[in-house]
């Protein structure tokens, strides 16, 4: 239950700077679009998708205005649907709890690739 709430309270944090829609919108790729960038089979995230989207989102706008390489940016992919097969599916709280962890770290790093890139993000 913990993990839960602390991927909601990511969530909500995240929705502060800018959440995109799981469908994408104008100028934005889509959920799908995203996991399908690398060829791999796409994850199904379930409740936890549009916290990993806007993950994934941020890395891609990294991506595309050069901060990280696509090789970085499909490792970064491959390591959140590792880990999100391996721990985030789990029912038991131990391993739920390791891929919150695991979430939070990558959601940092994420938004500092994007930080580095987007003024939106910097200007207080």
């Amino acid at each position: 239950m913990r993990g839960l709430l602390m991927i909601g309270a990511a969530a909500f944090l995240v929705g502060c700077v800018s959440t995109p829609s799981l469908t994408g919108t104008t100028g934005t790729r889509s959920f799908a679009a995203l996991q399908e960038m690398c060829g791999a089979q796409r994850v199904d995230y379930g409740e936890d998708a549009q916290s990993v989207y806007t993950v994934l989102f941020d890395a891609h706008v990294a991506n595309r205005r050069g901060r990280i390489s696509n090789e970085e940016f499909c490792a970064f992919q491959a390591a959140m649907a590792q880990q999100y097969v391996k721990l985030g599916r789990s029912s038991d709280p131990q391993m739920r709890n390791q891929w919150v962890t695991f979430f939070n770290t990558q959601r940092v790093t994420a938004l500092s690739w994007r930080a580095a890139v987007d003024p939106t993000l910097r200007s207080g």
